[in-house]
């Protein structure tokens, strides 16, 4: 479904060349719930914009679907960080989600107002949907940045960070609303975060970043069962083993090396299950 290949960004100004992104090589398959993490500026986020098609890669590319991306293309949604800058504050929360549903042409009002009523619903705000974002608490504007995302219909969902403004209780909510969506929707998800215990709680693999010159350094699958609790997975000794390992990684990525002998990029595989 999507591939990264040999990706780098280098940022010129100033006479400044200050390399982002080194050479990132990875895929995702259709459906698969990936999540990214790696030391504080290692180009997490510039990943992103490459993968979404606002910024244009220094070298190497990014493939969708067969195609290459060029520009924000058909079918990917994206949800940032900062919901509060990504809403407008003047418009409805209905308002807010049908946006971007304005520019699929071939959609009738009808439809659109029926896709707006849905994402609202499959994000638990039915109620806010005449409500203004600024009304809202944290939580919920995150909830309608999501419902726009998902009213979109994307066969591809690009996630920065989305979670790291909002306090810990709404932030486990969010988490298991994004596993919900990912289920039943089927969408491709990949997930930018800083923080490694929703890292594994919420991917199906976990793509570990090196420090800058940044690379793949490890791609851990997350073997856990696919029906995700708060209390009873992240309770789970395996997940408790792999948080360890992704932290091992990313202490090592700090460090400049891998935390296996020599630092090398290694493969997707899962972490060997102790006796």
């Amino acid at each position: 479904m999507l591939d990264v290949r040999a990706l780098r960004k280098v940022y010129e100004g100033h006479g400044r060349h200050v390399e982002a992104v080194h050479d990132l090589t990875f895929s995702l398959d259709a459906g698969e719930l990936v999540c990214v993490v790696g030391p504080s500026g290692c180009g997490k986020t510039t990943l992103l914009k490459c993968v979404a098609g606002l910024l244009e890669p220094t070298s190497g590319e990014v493939v969708l679907r067969g195609q290459r991306v060029t520009g924000p293309p058909p079918g990917m949604a994206v949800v940032f960080q900062e919901y509060g800058r990504s809403l407008f504050p003047w418009m409805r929360v209905r308002d807010n989600v049908e946006l971007p549903l304005r520019q699929k042409k071939h959609l009738s009002k009808a439809r659109r107002r029926e896709l707006v009523g849905h994402a609202l619903h499959a994000v638990g705000l039915d109620d806010a949907a005449g409500a203004y974002p600024w009304q809202l608490s944290g939580g919920m504007q995150q909830r309608v940045a999501i419902a726009r995302a998902v009213a979109y219909e994307p066969e591809v969902l690009l996630m920065d960070e989305p979670f790291a403004a909002v306090d810990a209780q709404t932030r486990a909510d969010l988490e298991d609303l994004v596993r919900r969506l990912w289920q039943e929707l089927g969408v491709t998800v990949l997930f930018i975060t800083h923080d490694i215990d929703e890292a594994v709680y919420l991917g199906e693999r976990v793509v570990i970043l090196s420090s800058s010159p940044t690379v793949v350094q490890e791609q851990l699958t997350v073997d856990l069962p696919a029906g995700r609790d708060q209390l009873h997975t992240r309770a789970d000794p395996r997940f408790t083993e792999l948080r360890t390992r992704v932290y091992e990684e990313v202490q090592a990525a700090k460090r400049g090396g891998g935390a296996d002998a020599g630092g090398a990029v290694a493969a997707s595989r899962p972490l060997d299950k102790q006796p």
